[in-house]
């Protein structure tokens, strides 16, 4: 397994922009493709800094390779409280970000963190570039 590169941000939306930064050039160094991971990060990191921040908080993202190779994008923030992804609404204006997500992973969950909060991760399947 590859070392966990990590960044903090702070919990402003302007920032999701560093996190998308971030994990480029994590993918670029294991030699992946990163426009997935650039677009599940970028809902992650959104969905922790308007749901489960609150402004300024520190927001924590992750991407680490698994033994087998798999690539991990990870986002912490201090809300208990899970995502939902909810039913199809045609007239909204959003909600369809975690469907979205779902639809480019492999696989994705939810850990709670022991001091309080959650780590929203998603496995990305590695695509040489």
């Amino acid at each position: 397994m590859a070392e966990a590169s990590t960044l903090v941000i702070e919990a402003e939306l302007q920032e999701v922009k560093r996190a998308r930064d971030f994990v480029a050039l994590a993918f670029g160094a294991w030699g992946l493709e990163d426009h997935v991971a650039r677009t599940v990060v970028s809902e992650l990191a959104a969905n922790a800094i308007e749901h489960g921040s609150s402004r300024g908080d520190p927001v924590v993202v992750r991407a680490y390779q698994r033994e087998d190779g798999s690539p991990v994008v990870e986002v912490w923030d201090r809300s208990d409280v899970l995502p939902v992804v909810g039913p199809v609404d045609l007239c909204a204006e959003g909600g369809r970000g975690l469907r979205l997500m779902e639809a480019l992973v492999r696989a994705w969950g939810v850990r709670h963190l022991s001091e309080g909060g959650k780590v929203v991760w998603a496995m990305i399947a590695p695509v040489p570039r």
